[in-house]
Formats: C-alpha cells, sequence, structure tokens
C-alpha cells in the first residue's frame, strides 16, 4: 500500500477534514479528537459525494422514547439519501450486511520520516533539434 502525505497536523485540526483525490480516488481524510481516518467519498447508495454530509452522532435507544446519542462526530450522513456509515470503519448503519464505504488507514508520522529518501526522479532523455530565435527585452 502506498504512502500519501495529505497535510501538516496542524493544517487539519480535531473537528475537520480534508478533500482531495489519490490515484483517481475521491478520498476525505478526518480528524475525529486527534485521531485520523480516511474514507472513500463516494456513498455505495447512488454515488454521492458522501463525506460532503454532515457529522452527527450515533443515535441509541434502550426504552422507547429514551434517544441517547453518543459517539458524536464520528458518523457521516450522505446528503442525498441520508444513509448513515461509521467514519472509523466505513460500516453502513442503514444496510450493515449489504454496504461500507471504503476506509482507508490514516495516521501521524513525523516530519523527518516523511522526507527522508532515497527519493528517485524519473528523467527523460531531452534533445534540441534545431535552433531558435531569442529575443532580449
Amino acid at each position: 500500500m502506498a504512502r500519501h502525505v495529505i497535510a501538516a497536523v496542524d493544517e487539519l485540526p480535531p473537528g475537520t477534514r480534508k478533500f482531495l483525490e489519490i490515484d483517481g480516488r475521491p478520498i476525505a481524510v478526518f480528524n475525529i479528537k486527534g485521531e485520523y481516518f480516511g474514507l472513500m467519498n463516494r456513498c455505495p447508495h447512488q454515488g454521492a459525494a458522501l463525506c460532503e454530509g454532515p457529522l452527527i452522532g450515533l443515535a441509541q435507544s434502550k426504552d422507547p422514547g429514551e434517544i441517547e446519542y453518543t459517539r458524536l462526530g464520528e458518523i457521516i450522513r450522505c446528503p442525498w439519501h441520508g444513509w448513515e456509515f461509521d467514519i472509523r470503519t466505513g460500516q453502513s448503519y442503514c444496510d450493515p450486511r449489504r454496504f461500507r464505504v471504503k476506509a482507508y488507514p490514516a495516521h501521524v508520522e513525523p516530519g523527518a520520516s516523511v522526507v527522508k529518501g532515497p527519493y528517485v526522479a524519473e528523467t527523460i532523455p531531452v534533445s534540441v533539434e534545431s535552433d531558435y530565435v531569442v529575443v532580449e527585452l
């Protein structure tokens, strides 16, 4: 699995998300209370930009009429049809056996390990076939 540097830690504070495209895939990276999670930004239901939906909590009930919201900011709701997914795992809460969003591991690494090489630049042979007229102003 290839690593991709997304942002400096201070550019993605808790409660925020960053949208990007990696290898042609729409991805969103979330900072949930200092933990980082990546999700495919496409709802498996009908293809909406899932990660543009609101961050909500998980509604649970022990007794009829009593609703408790837990895990605030850890559930994403699709902006088109309201389907809900767990940001940590990509698991659907609407149809957990059939639907899930692709989740990508995300974590923090020290800057020194990110910039350390060796890196090899791609080189392309170049030749100049003719002379050019140049004007100096």
